[in-house]
């Protein structure tokens, strides 16, 4: 048996959002059935529509970011219940034997019986394609299930699961705390949730940006300080400054000259990840030991502890929500980088949606915006 549910597909690249039935598996002994209410929209869906990030399989619900109340578990499940807040994230299965599943770094899985499974757009355990969380409902195997704070709520909590635990980790893993001078490279999606993890945990934060148009909104993230890498003499003048620099452009940038930015064995931990190759000497990593790396979400055990800390905290994204009929012209959106600075799907809409050719329609029409605005 399987479960038929609202989902809002892609057919194609070019072609608008529509609603369709998607069928879900029946929940097994080790699984959990969710109950979406919120559905975080992230550039990473943006890129899998547009074959980007290679092919796409169609149609197909994208979407990593769900938060939910559990509405039914399997015979074997013990830590979850009828009622339970919880979330799912970027991953739904992995081998759970390889060495990174069993140190909790099951983003890394490398294999055994199939290797990491993604939430949407990847070959599943059974053989099928996985669909995201545009969705009412899914079904994830309990291993992959989080659980939300109550003091977190949904709307807020959703992009949590892919931007928050992307920025929380390398946070975490090197060390930033009390007096790290730390630089948060972009104010987007990715970098206003570098900002408060950091403030949160004791840093001294910089956001570095083109402009200084974002500094009001950095500084009540928890920046102390907003400073435009175009002004005059900039890289000069900030030599040394920092010990730590997350990194979340998606675009082209002199590499060099922002580890020029770092002391002596400071790191640049890297989240964002542009189209092209970019180079970088080894002269600027050499002198002064400064690191260089990249990090890519992280495993649910520190997913868990992420989500945590931002109830504790008191942190969470700031968000826009939008209806699903208003799912193309937030992709439009998202690319201009028009957002400040997720969406965030209300899928009780999902009753009330229009068929496909008017959601495809609405993208076109002014009033096929937001409805609503959420903020720290």
């Amino acid at each position: 048996m399987t479960i038929t549910v609202k989902a809002l597909q892609k057919t194609g690249p070019d072609q608008p959002f529509r609603v369709a039935d998607l069928e879900r598996r029946d929940v097994g002994p080790r699984d959990v059935l969710i109950d979406i209410r919120a559905a975080g929209i992230c550039h990473s869906d943006i890129h899998t529509i547009r074959n980007e990030w290679g092919e796409a399989h169609f149609p197909l619900a994208v979407g990593h970011e769900i938060a939910g109340f559990v509405e039914a578990v399997g015979s074997e499940v013990t830590d979850y219940a009828v009622g339970d807040r919880v979330g799912v994230g970027c991953l739904v299965n992995s081998c759970g034997e390889c060495a990174a599943c069993t140190d909790g770094e099951e983003q890394e899985c490398t294999g055994g019986k199939g290797q990491k499974v993604g939430t949407y757009n990847s070959v599943d355990v059974d053989g099928s394609i996985t669909q995201g969380g545009y969705a009412q409902k899914v079904v994830v195997d309990d291993r992959f299930v989080l659980r939300i704070p109550d003091a977190l709520d949904f709307d807020r909590a959703a992009p949590l699961l892919c931007a928050g635990i992307t920025t929380y980790s390398p946070i975490a893993r090197w060390g930033v705390g009390e007096g790290t001078k730390v630089a948060v490279l972009g104010l987007g999606g990715l970098g206003h949730m570098g900002v408060q993890i950091s403030a949160a945990k004791g840093a001294d934060v910089t956001v570095l940006s083109r402009t200084l148009k974002k500094e009001e909104t950095a500084l009540k993230l928890g920046a102390s300080r907003v400073l435009a890498t175009t002004e005059e003499d900039f890289f000069r003048t900030h030599r040394g400054e920092f010990d730590f620099i997350l990194n979340t452009i998606s675009a082209d940038i002199p590499l060099d000259k922002y580890l020029g930015l770092l002391r002596p064995r400071g790191v640049m931990a890297v989240v964002g990840l542009p189209p092209e190759k970019q180079p970088v000497g080894f002269g600027a990593l050499i002198n002064g030991g400064k690191v260089l790396t990249g990090s890519n979400i992280g495993g649910i055990r520190e997913t868990q502890e992420m989500l945590d800390f931002c109830a504790e905290h008191g942190l969470g994204s700031w968000i826009e929500k939008v209806g699903v009929d208003d799912v193309d012209a937030a992709y439009d959106r998202v690319v201009a980088g028009d957002v400040l600075f997720r969406f965030v799907i209300d899928t009780s809409t999902f009753d009330s949606a229009k068929g496909a050719e008017a959601v495809g329609s609405e993208a076109d029409s002014a009033e096929a915006t937001s409805v609503e605005a959420r903020v720290g």
